[in-house]
This record gives C-alpha cells, sequence and structure tokens, in this order.
C-alpha cells in the first residue's frame, strides 16, 4: 500500500524537464505576440502537453509569464557578466553594465520581440511589481556587487548600492525608451550622457569619468 501511495504521488511531483519545456514554448509565444497575445492553450499545444501538465508546474497564466520574464532576465544576466567579466575595476564594470544594457537600444542583436517583452516586462512592473521583482533583482545583481565591491575599495562614495543600481538602471532605461520612441539618438551622445550622470552619482572623480568614457568611446 505504501509503495502505491508513494508511486502515485511522484507521478504528481513537478517535472524540471515539462516545466522547462513549458517556458520555452511561452518564452516563444510572447516573442512573437507579447504578453496579451499569450495562449496557455496555444502554449501547451506547441509543446504538446496536457491542462494537466499545466497546473502541475504553475498556478495560472500570470505565474507563467513571471517564469518567463526570470528565464529572460538570468540569460541577460549570463550576458551582462560575460561583459564585465574582464573589468579592471569596479568603474569599469559599472560602464560595461550600462554599456550592455544599453544595447538593448543600439545592439545589432536587438529585435522587435526583445522590446515588445523588455516593455511588457515594464508594464507589469507598474501595474504588478511581484510578477517581475525577480526578473528585476537578477539583472542588478552583478551591478549590485559591483557597488557594494566599489564602496568596500572606497572607489565609491556614500552610497547604498541597491538604490544606487536602480537609479542607474533608470538612466539607462530612459535613454533605452528614448531610442525606441524616436529612432534618432546617437548612441555616443546617450551613452556619454548616462554614463557622466552615474559616475558623478557614485563619487567618481572628474578626472576618472573622462578617462572611463574616453577610452571606452574610442574603442567602441
Amino acid at each position: 500500500m505504501n509503495g502505491q501511495l508513494t508511486r502515485r504521488r511522484s507521478k504528481l511531483d513537478p517535472d524540471p524537464d515539462v516545466r522547462c519545456a513549458i517556458v520555452a514554448a511561452a518564452s516563444r509565444s510572447m516573442h512573437e505576440h507579447g504578453v496579451r497575445g499569450l495562449s496557455v492553450a496555444t502554449v501547451l499545444e506547441h509543446a504538446k502537453l496536457s491542462t494537466r501538465a499545466f497546473y502541475r508546474h504553475f498556478d495560472s497564466k500570470d505565474q507563467l509569464v513571471a517564469a518567463v520574464f526570470l528565464e529572460l532576465a538570468r540569460h541577460e544576466t549570463q550576458r551582462l557578466r560575460g561583459k564585465m567579466a574582464n573589468t579592471a575595476d569596479p568603474v569599469e564594470a559599472v560602464v560595461a553594465w550600462v554599456d550592455g544594457r544599453l544595447e538593448l537600444a543600439f545592439g545589432e542583436a536587438n529585435d522587435n520581440g526583445v522590446r515588445r517583452l523588455t516593455l511588457d516586462a515594464h508594464s507589469r512592473g507598474v501595474s504588478s511589481p511581484e510578477m517581475v521583482a525577480p526578473a528585476y533583482s537578477a539583472i542588478l545583481e552583478p551591478l549590485v556587487e559591483q557597488l557594494e565591491r566599489g564602496l568596500e575599495l572606497g572607489v565609491f562614495e556614500d552610497i547604498v548600492p541597491m538604490t544606487a543600481a536602480k537609479s542607474i538602471h533608470g538612466v539607462v532605461w530612459a535613454g533605452t525608451q528614448r531610442q525606441w520612441a524616436t529612432h534618432h539618438w546617437d548612441r555616443g551622445v546617450v551613452r556619454e550622457r548616462a554614463l557622466r550622470f552615474c559616475l558623478r552619482g557614485l563619487g567618481v572623480s572628474p578626472h576618472r569619468i573622462e578617462q572611463v568614457t574616453g577610452r571606452r568611446s574610442a574603442a567602441g
């Protein structure tokens, strides 16, 4: 009897592979149609899974959307960490993070699907902040780490790392939205304004600001 109960219970346990398949199918759908166009039935049809399989892993469509946002954020975080990996100090790491995020607006890899999902995530962050909070925190994580490191080394002054990271994100996001709305901003101008504003706020010296922005601009 106990063996039968164990087998029955194990059948109802979530399956990581099944969950990944649902999230992957939902991600493809959201890239094409946005959050509003997401249909659980269509996702399950593409994943070749049943409604029962869906509810073994998610309580609602909103929970699935949050999972897609988090998965995308993890990929973005990994990409940002790669760009920050070979920087010489926390100042350059902050510059690399800003450059990486500005690629959303100016990079060759940017596409309508990424733009749609990013705007959807921002909109959901206003109406349902709990839905995107884990994804938002994941993207900020490598930036917060470098701000904490810079504070310990005395490179940055009088900052609260998480608050500063949110401010930097806000500055970069404003530039990204402006570019998406108009398509005529110069990347170098947006970048320089964002970096000067953010690095001054972190207490970086004018000489150091000129050094990192000048070298990176010349290289890129």
